[in-house]
């Protein structure tokens, strides 16, 4: 399987960044590598500048290609959250050489994933309302309303280039709030009022 994930998909985390909003979805890979599956997160040495990008995921059930924008939704039926774990430091070095980054986005672990729930216990896909607290405080509230581009025009919009298979995840996009993270804080998701994912940060 694999991880596609899409940038700038809300116009105000492309602004916090200093990044032109796109005219269409900005995609890159994660490896399957990169799935963290445990509660405790050890920061990568290589960093010093690690920060959290808190977002909706989907899970591919079947194979798909050159789907239509309105059957897409029939091609997955699990949602949770997941953070993109980002290498600030090294992503920026890499950037500034005109280097591809995928160091930075697809390092082991650069995938933190929550527990998924069928989309039939929550509202419609374009009325998800999500938020990441660390230590209690809101750090991250987004709604899949804000969108630039929504979940069923993404699949779409992805499997015209990659074949969409059966287990492959799509990480949406993140909302403003993006932060770094430091030993002992503690990271709680919830989407739609369900508390799907926790983390604790080690160093």
């Amino acid at each position: 399987m694999k991880i596609v994930c899409v940038g700038r998909n809300y116009a105000d985390h492309a602004r916090e960044l200093g990044n032109e909003v796109p005219a269409e979805p900005v995609l890159f890979i994660k490896p399957d590598s990169a799935i963290y599956p445990h509660r405790y997160y050890y920061i990568p040495t290589f960093t010093t500048d690690l920060h959290y990008e808190c977002e909706i995921v989907v899970r591919i059930d079947r194979v798909g290609k050159h789907i239509a924008p309105e059957f897409a939704h029939t091609y997955y039926s699990t949602i949770t959250l997941g953070i993109d774990f980002t290498a600030r430091d090294l992503q920026n070095q890499l950037k500034a050489k005109g280097l591809p980054w995928e160091k930075a986005k697809g390092f082991d672990g650069a995938a933190v994933i929550g527990k998924f729930i069928p989309k039939e216990q929550l509202p419609p896909t374009d009325q998800l309302d999500f938020q990441l607290h660390i230590d209690g405080q809101l750090r991250q509230s987004g709604h899949s309303a804000h969108m630039l581009h929504s979940i069923d025009q993404l699949i779409a919009h992805i499997s015209r280039y990659f074949t969409l298979k059966k287990g492959d995840l799509i990480f949406t996009g993140t909302p403003a709030g993006v932060g770094p993270v430091a030993p002992g804080m503690h990271l709680t998701g919830t989407l739609c009022g369900h508390q799907i994912l926790e983390l604790f940060i080690k160093s």
